[in-house]
This record gives C-alpha cells, sequence and structure tokens, in this order.
C-alpha cells in the first residue's frame, strides 16, 4: 500500500476532493434501475438487484427536503445546528449538516436550493491528521436571474 501523503484527509472515502477539480460525493447507480445512492453499494433496495452497480459523481447542488433542529449534541459540539437531508439533483439524498443559515424554522424554507461546501472539521483523526468533512449551503443566486 503506498504511502498517503501528509496534510488533510476526506472523513468518509466517498468524499473525493481532487487536485484539479472541486470536492464531489462519489455514489452508487444501479445497473438494473438507475437508482441512485451515497457510497458504496452491494443492493439496490428499490429493485434489489446485486452487485450490478457504477460509480457516479453526484451532484454537488441539490435542494433541502428535510430538517432538524440539534439543540443537544455530542459534548464539545455547539449547538443548535441543523440536520438536514438534501435530494441532489441528478439522484441520490444525503445528510448532513446545513451552514451558514441561522437555525430557525422561518428561515429555512422546504426546496430550499443548496450546494456541497467542504470544511475542515475542528478534530483530528487517531492518526492526528487534519479531517475535510462536508455539508450544505444555501446556494447563491445565479447572476442574471
Amino acid at each position: 500500500m503506498p504511502d498517503t501523503p501528509p496534510g488533510p484527509r476526506p472523513i468518509f472515502d466517498f468524499l473525493k476532493l481532487p487536485v484539479d477539480g472541486e470536492p464531489y460525493l462519489e455514489g452508487s447507480r444501479c445497473g438494473r434501475c438507475s437508482a441512485t445512492y451515497l457510497g458504496p453499494r452491494l443492493a439496490c433496495s428499490r429493485c434489489l438487484a446485486r452487485d450490478d452497480f457504477e460509480s457516479v459523481a453526484l451532484s454537488r447542488t441539490g435542494r433541502l427536503h428535510t430538517f432538524s433542529i440539534v439543540h443537544q449534541s455530542f459534548p464539545g459540539i455547539p449547538t443548535p445546528y441543523v440536520s438536514a437531508i438534501v435530494d441532489l439533483d441528478g439522484g441520490g439524498t444525503v445528510k448532513a449538516n446545513l451552514l451558514g443559515v441561522e437555525p430557525d424554522p422561518a428561515q429555512l424554507p422546504f426546496d430550499l436550493p443548496v450546494e456541497l461546501t467542504t470544511f475542515v472539521a475542528p478534530r483530528k483523526d487517531a492518526d492526528g491528521n487534519e479531517v475535510i468533512a462536508f455539508g450544505f449551503r444555501p446556494r447563491q443566486a445565479e447572476k442574471g436571474a
């Protein structure tokens, strides 16, 4: 196994940090019914196909499906924060924190356009390396829209 270069590492294997492009989430698409999932899969929960998946780059954009505002968490984790379910454009659903928003239900419309963002996590991994985590933030309004 080659040595891993020092520096920040993705918190999950399905978070990809290309040197020459934007970070993205990798998913699996069922070869039988085209259902799309985050990360690797062995079986499709839609059509029950097994071992018939291709790896795909998931969209960096999506829409807020639902959320919870968390007021109590693990010691050292600042609260409140917004835990969200995001339906990705082009397929797939991801649970992640919604960043850059007030934890106020009146300020969080369902179907809010969001985009993937990455950041250095406040904790390090077991080997002392910085860890890159991901979340979603409200999508910036498109110019001319």
